[in-house]
């Protein structure tokens, strides 16, 4: 493996997606995460290394680091290191002084948190919230459809709907989103099958009932503090893909590839 890096700010599903397919393709990524990230698909989300101190993703394994000092170990271990940085302070003084290749912003926030051009010699942004050309130099589509993946050098990626996408033919009925504000206790595990009006967790003591019958796709950790209206579930109305629970999704994958192609164009190989 060669000298330089990549930095992926955030770990969630789809950045997850990303960062396995470089870590498998040969290159050495630090992921950069907040203190407390809110992933829904948790089996899928190297993120879940901030909490747990490891997460293991499709044969991958991700470790949590206190510094950047100690990328190279993990490296070395063929692993993926974690650094909570929520605002990519590490930058300041690089690994051993050397900054990354490329900075890859897969947040999803849908709007920008702070990644700038200045950051790397090749920034990218995944989703809505960046102007390719200004904010960042390459941004990624990650809205499903047609463009999905599509590579945008001076434009934005298409706005957020706020609509789901399809799945097994349903879309904003499958997304679950908390009534209220307060502490969420789940009572179902992610891959569990769930009947339409089942009980899945409490906010507070307010119950939260699967808005369809399907496989609970993910559902965010227990104990965690949400918002009014914050995503907290994900149900998969086609039984039979339970296995998809634990594996990364279509979706992520199309970005990966994008992600890569953008690498290799720029001579920024493993």
């Amino acid at each position: 493996m060669s000298e330089h890096y990549i930095i992926v700010r955030g770990g969630g599903d789809l950045a997850t997606g990303v960062i396995h397919r470089l870590f498998r393709c040969g290159y050495k990524v630090l992921i950069l995460e907040c203190e407390k990230p809110s992933a829904i698909r948790r089996k899928v989300a190297f993120c879940e290394a901030v909490y747990d101190g490891e997460a293991f993703v499709e044969g991958v394994l991700c470790s949590r680091i206190e510094d950047i000092s100690q990328c190279r170990q993990v490296w070395e271990k063929r692993q993926i290191p974690l650094l909570v940085d929520p605002e990519a302070a590490c930058l300041k003084t690089g690994l051993d002084g050397q900054t990354p290749a490329a900075l890859i912003d897969g947040i999803i926030a849908k709007k920008n948190l702070g990644t700038r051009k200045e950051m790397a010699p090749v920034t990218i942004g995944l989703g809505p919230g960046f102007l390719a050309g200004e904010d960042v130099d390459y941004v990624v589509e990650t809205m499903r459809g047609h463009d999905l993946g599509r590579i945008i050098e001076d434009d934005y990626a298409q706005p957020n709907t706020g609509v789901p996408g399809m799945v097994g033919g349903v879309s904003k009925e499958r997304v679950l989103h908390s009534p209220e504000a307060g502490i969420i206790h789940v009572k179902s595990q992610i891959a569990d099958l769930v009947e339409k009006g089942q009980i899945l967790a409490y906010v507070g003591e307010v119950p939260v009932p699967a808005s369809i019958t399907g496989v609970l796709r993910g559902i965010i950790r227990d104990g965690y503090h949400v918002f009014k209206g914050m995503k907290i579930a994900d149900i998969d109305p086609r039984k039979e893909e339970k296995k998809n629970c634990f594996t990364i999704s279509d979706k992520a994958r199309c970005i990966a590839g994008s992600v890569i192609e953008i690498l290799l164009g720029e001579h920024i190989l493993p």
